[in-house]
């Protein structure tokens, strides 16, 4: 048979990575997809910058178009990032009959439904394993792997730029700007590094994960999203102490309520196993009712791990290229005529338990004033630690560890205490994760 076509969009870190597994492991892959698979076109904004890839035998452009239009390709792979251009390029090659693979978690979360819902209509298939946890194929464990199962709540560590914060935090006593610089000097964060600090690329990939896990349509916009910014030295100490490690996790549950999806920071007990997923690793944590709890770890970027994502969809769509449409595994796990209406649930409604850390006059009656106010909102607390400052000033610093209990409650109590004389500041509030509990 003959070999099946790729055209690369974008030859940058990830996009010279797939050319080099392709042609690397070339035989390997062949065997495995019952084809050759070779890149014969590829576009690039800057065709004279030095490429860490072989491009002998492929057909450069600088225009994107051309390849979408190559009559001859059979499989786009879109590498550019952004959902702008990406998405009109991804639309046009549904449109031209081609399938596509991608790594563009914004694309896929913000704008899934309608390629899905285009792509379905031409008989072709969108893969985007690349697009969630870099090289684990956590979007195949979900839709295939687990197709058993009804899933009952997933976690993850799925941004590596944030954990990379949050460890270095912990294991060097460092703060938080410092560590943000060293991890843009490394090349972990962009200039820019707001979607990963802020939550939103992990945001992205929840949306994705959520939709495959309950069978529901992709809405990012329904994300609570929190970032670490506000996470201090102190914190991590105090944490620690506590028996937990901070980290910037993605979690999504089915309750009779509804579905929740949040982003934020939780304290969580050493003892879990995620709570030693260091440095720039990913982790998801997936929880099946047949299957129990399992776990999917490893490199969440990168040229390499990337690449294999992406190179294990493309080898997937050459499997299934004389498969009747009909007949494919559905993009988001179910079929597209049977995913539910279930609500997404505010965060206001969501149950933890919290880390609590206020800063106060060292005077007489204070902590029993907080005590009050957190039983009025039916909020009990399961340990606490105070702090004398040893700047010599009248304050201490009071660290509470509650149970479960319902957010707006929370934020009920946190309003009232803010507003005693003795409150100094801010109330920081990290809500605390059981995982295995839940």
């Amino acid at each position: 048979m003959d070999a099946v076509k790729i055209g690369l969009l974008g030859l940058g870190t990830v996009g010279s990575g797939t050319a080099n597994v392709l042609a690397r492991n070339a035989e390997e892959i062949s065997r495995r997809a019952g084809r050759d698979i070779m890149v014969t076109h590829a576009s690039a904004r800057n065709l004279s910058k030095p490429r860490s890839c072989n491009t002998d035998g492929i057909k450069l452009t600088s225009n994107p178009l051309e390849v979408v239009a190559d009559p001859d390709i059979d499989i786009v792979v879109e590498l550019i990032g952004g959902d702008t251009l990406a998405k009109e390029l991804v639309l046009k090659a549904i449109a031209n009959k081609k399938h596509v693979v991608t790594a563009n978690k914004a694309l896929i979360a913000k704008y899934g439904n309608e390629i899905f819902s285009a792509a379905q209509k031409q008989g072709v298939m969108v893969a985007f394993e690349a697009a969630v946890a870099g090289g684990i194929p956590i979007i195949k464990a979900l839709r295939e792997g687990l197709a058993g199962n009804s899933i009952e709540w997933l976690a993850g560590i799925i941004n590596g730029t944030g954990n990379f914060i949050l460890t270095e935090m912990e294991e060097k006593q460092r703060d938080f700007a410092s560590v943000l610089a060293e991890a843009q000097r490394l090349g972990y964060a962009e200039a820019d590094p707001t979607f990963d600090i802020e939550g939103i690329d992990a945001a992205h990939k929840l949306t994705i994960l959520a939709s495959i896990a309950f069978g529901i349509p992709l809405q990012f916009d329904k994300v609570y999203t929190e970032g670490i910014t506000k996470i201090t030295r102190e914190d991590v100490e105090y944490a620690n102490q506590l028996g937990y490690t901070i980290k910037h996790l993605g979690i999504s549950r089915r309750s009779e309520e509804g579905i929740e999806l949040r982003v934020h920071p939780a304290l969580i007990s050493r003892k879990r196993l995620i709570a030693n997923v260091d440095g720039v690793m990913n982790a998801v944590l997936v929880k099946g009712d047949a299957v129990g709890p399992t776990m999917y770890y490893g490199a969440g970027a990168g040229s390499d791990p990337t690449a294999s994502a992406v190179v294990g969809d493309i080898v997937d769509v050459v499997r299934v290229l004389t498969t009747d449409s009909e007949n494919r595994v559905p993009h988001l796990a179910f079929q597209p005529g049977e995913l539910s209406n279930l609500r997404i649930m505010d965060i206001d409604e969501i149950s933890t338990a919290y880390y609590l850390r206020v800063a106060v006059s060292d005077q007489p009656g204070v902590l029993a004033d907080i005590a009050r106010i957190l039983a009025d909102e039916g909020i009990s607390i399961g340990s606490m630690i105070q702090k004398e400052h040893s700047d010599e000033t009248s304050m201490a610093t009071i660290i509470m560890m509650t149970y479960l209990t319902c957010e707006k409650n929370m934020n009920a109590a946190l309003e009232k205490i803010r507003q005693l004389d003795a409150v100094e500041g801010e109330v920081t509030r990290i809500r605390v994760e059981a995982l295995d509990k839940n």
